[in-house]
């Protein structure tokens, strides 16, 4: 079985956060890489989207809540302390990208105790999504990432992100009803449900080695500062700065 890397970091800031989930895949990693997360209250876009079609600026602007954009693509997602995010980075080309990731957070929930299906875009628990999948792919390999809602309510996430528009189109999210564990009657607390992903991720693809981050991945988490997510016009229309 292949032995990956079961990554030990923690930053405070959600720029931050998405340099270095970015920077996991941009060192092309040659063995499975996972990494779990968490930010503090943003609102995170996807590669293409337009921010005033995903977002209820107005509400974010009041409360503070900062908008961010991320490299891959899929929808708009909401995060706080209480929603895990999981990165799985895979070395070389994938066929079906997100199955990995998909079967991982199944065998997660089902662990946990809940019954989950995978649907369009997600992980859900009868009619409500509980996580959502997304992916970015370079020439050495993939980056699929999921958010798991522990703790975070369904209200909250609607409190910030727009209802699906009357004139989709092909960027657009795809609006789901969403529930949390604890919505659903579990409360198992972060480090039990931590353990329960990395205890899937185990079993589906091998040992993972915790270890820090590398020289490397910081270094890149730095580059990508600079040129993304240090840069205002990334996160508003994804435009990135020269080198």
């Amino acid at each position: 079985m292949t032995t990956g890397s079961d990554v030990r970091a923690a930053f405070t800031d959600p720029a931050e956060n998405l340099a270095f989930d970015e920077a996991l895949l941009r060192v092309a990693p040659e063995s499975p890489v996972l990494w779990l997360w968490r930010n503090p209250v943003c609102v995170v876009v996807g590669r293409g989207q337009r921010i005033a079609r995903e977002v209820r600026v107005p509400e974010c602007e009041r409360d503070g809540v900062p908008v961010l954009r991320r490299a891959s693509g899929g929808g708009t997602v909401f995060h706080d302390p209480g929603n895990l995010n999981v990165t799985l980075v895979l070395p070389g080309p994938a066929d079906r990208p997100l199955e990995a990731l998909g079967q991982v957070m199944s065998a997660a929930v089902d662990q946990l105790g809940l019954v989950p299906r995978i649907g369009d875009r997600g992980l859900f628990v009868d009619d409500a999504k509980l996580c959502g999948f997304a992916v970015f792919r370079t020439r050495t390999g993939l980056l699929a990432h999921s958010t798991l809602l522990v703790e975070t309510s369904a209200g909250l996430v609607g409190r910030y992100l727009t209802s699906a528009p009357p004139d989709p189109r092909p960027l657009d999210s795809h609006r789901s009803p969403v529930a949390s564990l604890a919505e659903h009657g579990l409360r198992p607390g972060f480090p039990a449900v931590e353990a329960a992903v990395r205890a899937a991720a185990s079993q589906l693809l091998g040992t993972f080695v915790p270890r820090p981050p590398s020289a490397a991945e910081l270094a890149r988490q730095r580059a990508l500062l600079h040129t993304r997510y240090r840069y205002p016009s990334w996160h508003a229309d994804g435009a990135q700065r020269a080198a």
